[in-house]
């Protein structure tokens, strides 16, 4: 291993002295099976992809922002350029911004410019609601596409429109954005994938054998959640509808801020860490009936009250199809959540039975 890197390896075991002595707010998704089913041609080659999600770019005047939330994307960044061999890419997960404004975008992109490998981006809410997402497809991405890497079909959708009417209700693009960007807002609107983006990602997916590893990337959860939060994609069955025929579907989300993994059908459900910020579960909040799905152990907290807490990062090992999620938390013990053939969903390694949780799991 070279001086400075980390070897990959090591990465994955946790084993590196670097990774024990700090908080890594990223994700890094090994994908050992590579892919492609029944096509011929198809790659089996394994490969890397570390996922950045939810910096939240906060800016106050001038050159100045939000300093931690600074510090944990920067903290992210270094860290993917340590590992030795290189990620074949990085997917970001969505609201670079705060309130969408240029100044944290461009801040944000000048960041994320030290990135030396590639970067998938998936947007968020807070960089959409402001101008919906014009300084977005000008500058960063398209909102979605989908390609193929090493015989796994990636899908990205922007999973976070709307209905029409209550896009056009406010007077302005502020009003609109501050009113999206609220957490517990009576006046929000859930989020949506929408018809027409549901038609292409059929169209899309008609090429693709059935056999062949499918991953989508997305910013809310396909499923739903806890709706006064937005924890809630409204028209999510329907893209569960689209991916019903494949044998394997991983979607890797982020929003939720928080160690969270469901299973529907044939598809497993894991959200990522965010960079800034925890948010807490909605059973904490009991204004309305909560999904949030009974396999997930809860999110052990470190210290609240410390900026860090609740951050972290964490990878992935897929093998046929079949993950290995491992979360990193900040000063806090590892947790392995994978899938299990015999109960046909993911669970924690240590903590799935109740008599082995901990008291923080049940109060976060």
């Amino acid at each position: 291993m070279k001086e400075g890197k980390l070897n990959r390896s090591d990465f994955l075991r946790g084993a590196g002295g670097l990774l024990a002595a700090s908080v890594l707010p990223i994700s890094l998704v090994e994908i050992a099976c590579g892919g492609g089913g029944r096509e011929k041609g198809a790659s089996n080659e394994g490969f890397t992809f570390a996922f950045i999600s939810d910096p939240h770019l906060t800016h106050i005047k001038g050159t100045s922002f939000v300093r931690n939330f600074d510090s944990g994307l920067k903290k992210a960044i270094e860290t993917v350029n340590l590992l030795f061999p290189k990620p074949d890419f990085v997917v970001f997960g969505g609201d670079l911004a705060q309130l969408g404004k240029r100044e944290e975008l461009d801040h944000g992109m000048e960041l994320l410019s030290k990135v030396n490998v590639p970067i998938k981006f998936v947007i968020g809410e807070h960089d959409y609601y402001l101008d919906l997402g014009k300084y977005w497809e000008d500058k960063i991405s398209k909102l979605q596409y989908s390609f193929d890497h090493k015989g796994v079909h990636f899908v990205v959708l922007n999973s976070i429109l709307t209905y029409e009417p209550w896009v056009r209700k406010w007077k302005t693009p502020e009003e609109r954005m501050n009113q999206m960007a609220r957490l517990d807002n009576p006046q929000g609107s859930p989020f949506m994938v929408g018809d027409e983006q549901i038609a292409w990602l059929k169209k899309d997916l008609e090429k693709v054998d059935s056999k062949t590893p499918l991953v989508i990337l997305s910013h809310s959860p396909l499923y739903k959640i806890y709706q006064p939060w937005n924890f809630w994609t409204d028209d999510a069955e329907k893209v569960q509808t689209e991916l019903g025929r494949f044998d394997n579907v991983t979607v890797f989300h982020g929003h939720v801020h928080q160690v969270l993994y469901n299973q529907i059908k044939n598809i497993s459900f894991y959200a990522l860490m965010s960079t800034a910020w925890p948010w807490p579960y909605p059973e904490s909040y009991q204004r309305d009936k909560n999904y949030i799905p009974k396999m997930t152990v809860f999110m052990n907290r470190q210290d609240p009250f410390h900026e860090r807490d609740g951050t972290g990062w964490a990878f992935v090992n897929m093998e046929n199809g079949r993950e290995e999620m491992h979360y990193k938390l900040w000063e806090n013990k590892d947790r392995v959540v994978k899938y299990d053939d015999k109960a046909g969903h993911p669970i924690d390694s240590e903590y799935q039975l109740p008599e082995s949780r901990i008291l923080p799991q049940t109060h976060y």
